[in-house]
């Protein structure tokens, strides 16, 4: 199995190396790659069994660093920057030729961050290179929101993960690109609420299709599922055609009739939208090692950080009840 540490100067070495580190962040845990080499990259898709038309978004820890691999950095986006960062947000940007095409799929831009973890604060003021970091776990499945997560999901797959704790939200950046007149886009709903962002760029456009060549990480319809069928439904009115003792249900704030207590979870019983971030993977994982045939769902209120939470739910449901 991996082992897990806070060794910064460990993790250094090793990505320094060509091989994969685990990182925290304040939304997932990452798998980590030095973003100029071609060989580190590779070996990121390898362990997450990641189709390589699925871009990658590049951590790095200031403004400064991350001109050494864009085009430009436009007032809008210095704008978001400046505000946000470290933080959940992910911009969209013009890269240069520094950053392989197998980090952005061969688009021209490439996603970048500066995460909100101290930890990983450290370790990407420590090194000399940015690192390209999807969610620390095979692709599809739920993210890992602690270091046992990822040792649990990949094993001796990655020689370290770096110890941070649990992660702070638990979902996702906000994704945001950039139009031919410079008018911010929404590629995907995150752990930064799209109100924080219209307060400083004015209104949004949308940007959120599917695409079988997604144009930002996180695109793709089917997404942070667990294995066991997960059904976006009308909890109520399905539970009564459900075998109860083989049915989970993961809920927003309440608790519901006809399913035993135990194979149920609420996200936040208090009906708070930053709780339920936070527990939302943590929450799906804990229902998906419970061998039942089926988790009942259901969508929180779709204001704030409700967005990415109803937007997880519905990429993680196979079917969905209206």
């Amino acid at each position: 199995m991996a082992e897990i540490g806070r060794d910064i100067d460990r993790a250094a070495v090793l990505l320094a190396s060509g091989k994969v580190v685990a990182i925290p962040t304040e939304t997932v845990y990452g798998l980590a790659g030095n973003a100029y080499d071609v060989n580190g990259i590779s070996r990121i898709f390898e362990v997450k069994d990641r189709p390589s038309f699925n871009p990658l978004i590049v951590h790095t820890s200031s403004l400064n660093k991350i001109r050494n691999f864009v085009k430009e950095i436009p007032q809008v986006a210095r704008d978001l920057a400046e505000a946000l960062w470290p933080g959940p947000l992910t911009l969209l940007l013009q890269r240069n030729e520094i950053i392989p095409d197998l980090v952005t799929a061969g688009s021209h831009l490439v996603a970048v961050r500066i995460p909100n973890h101290p930890l990983t604060l450290d370790l990407l003021s420590a090194i000399e290179f940015p690192l390209a970091a999807p969610s620390a776990n095979p692709f599809g499945y739920i993210s890992p929101t602690n270091a046992q997560h990822v040792q649990e999901q990949l094993g001796d797959k990655v020689p370290y993960i770096l110890d941070g704790g649990p992660s702070a939200i638990g979902i996702e950046s906000t994704i945001i690109g950039f139009d031919e007149y410079g008018q911010a886009e929404v590629y995907r709903f995150g752990g930064t609420p799209l109100e924080e962002i219209e307060e400083i760029v004015g209104p949004l456009n949308m940007n959120l299709n599917a695409a079988r060549k997604p144009q930002a990480p996180g695109m793709l319809k089917s997404h942070y599922a667990p294995n066991t069928q997960l059904l976006l439904c009308d909890i109520a009115a399905t539970i009564p055609r459900m075998n109860a003792n083989k049915t989970g249900v993961l809920s927003f704030n309440k608790m519901y009739e006809g399913v035993p207590a135990q194979n149920q979870r609420t996200l936040s019983i208090t009906g708070d939208l930053h709780e339920a971030a936070h527990e939302l993977f943590a929450t799906m994982r804990d229902l998906d090692n419970m061998g039942l045939q089926i988790i009942l769902a259901e969508e929180v209120p779709d204001t704030g950080l409700g967005k990415a939470i109803n937007d997880r739910l519905r990429r993680a449901a196979e079917t969905r009840i209206l």
